[in-house]
């Protein structure tokens, strides 16, 4: 099994507020993004870059993912972002809006081109229609590109539509398409924002929502929705036992020769003990963070 990297909560930090980058290094989300995007205005562009390419080279976050997002191709900002966040060598580079393979291709080149390390990933967001109907050949151009965050606020706007409890059924669509996309690359893929920061009940039913739909994790943009997402994302003490019981029952079966598996009167087979596995493989990360 390869190696989990938790990414149940992964805020967003605007890179030009020197405070809130101080304040990212006690939250305990798993993964923090350090925008150079939409939270940082066009004057402040080049003091957020500063900001976050120290953030990153202090190794003062502990256990937390760094990300930067850069902005996007073809802004006047987008290739001085790439070479200084490629220079600091995060955990990531985040680039918005991707639509196609030969993006992903041409920010790889672009990476090596700067020096990027080796350990710092490409991550890129799905956002737009067009990126929608090219997810599957996004998620597999380059296995430099390892995890999709889908952007829905782009989604719902760019599709005419409205953010409503549940969610749109476009966004679903989209939602589930990606999923579908990402898993099959075998990639990571992680859930968009929610927006009311205010409204815990909300927010805590669209976590739900991912976690059952399959999402690793979601995007948050306030540290109230930290906790919540850690709690929505994470195996339960009821999955653990379960996982546990379940591997228990299907060995003893196994060693007994019997042709059928069963745990609490259901059937088990072998990709029931994969997913027995992978939980009690994600708990142990948890624990050894």
């Amino acid at each position: 099994m390869t190696e989990i990297r938790p990414r149940r909560s992964v805020l967003y930090m605007p890179g030009a507020n020197e405070r809130a980058l101080e304040k990212a290094k006690s939250i305990d989300a798993d993964a923090l993004i350090l925008d150079l995007e939409d939270s940082v205005s066009p004057d402040a562009k080049e003091t957020g870059r500063a900001n976050v390419c120290a953030a990153v080279t202090s190794g003062e976050y502990g256990h937390r993912e760094l990300a930067i997002r850069v902005n996007s191709i073809g802004t006047q900002w987008h290739d001085d972002d790439v070479a200084a966040a490629a220079k600091a060598g995060p955990d990531a580079i985040l680039v918005p809006k991707v639509e196609s393979a030969q993006q992903v291709r041409d920010l790889v080149t672009a990476l090596e081109a700067a020096g990027a390390p080796e350990h710092t990933q490409l991550w890129a967001m799905i956002e737009t229609p067009t990126a929608l109907l090219h997810a599957e050949e996004i998620a597999a151009a380059h296995e430099r590109l390892t995890v999709i965050v889908l952007g829905t606020n782009d989604i719902v706007n760019e599709t005419y539509g409205l953010h409503v409890p549940g969610r749109n059924p476009l966004v679903l669509t989209a939602l589930s398409w990606t999923l579908l996309a990402v898993r099959a690359a075998g990639k990571v893929v992680i859930d968009g924002v929610y927006n009311d920061v205010k409204d815990d009940e909300g927010f805590a039913a669209e976590a739900r929502q991912g976690r059952e739909m399959g999402f690793d994790g979601k995007t948050l943009i306030h540290p109230s929705q930290v906790e919540p997402a850690n709690a929505a994302f994470a195996p339960s003490e009821a999955d653990v036992e379960r996982a546990q019981g379940m591997i228990a029952a299907f060995d003893e079966a196994m060693a007994e020769k019997k042709g059928v598996a069963t745990y609490n009167g259901k059937m088990i087979e072998e990709l029931h003990i994969r997913d027995a596995k992978r939980i009690l493989a994600y708990a142990e990360a948890l624990q050894g963070r």
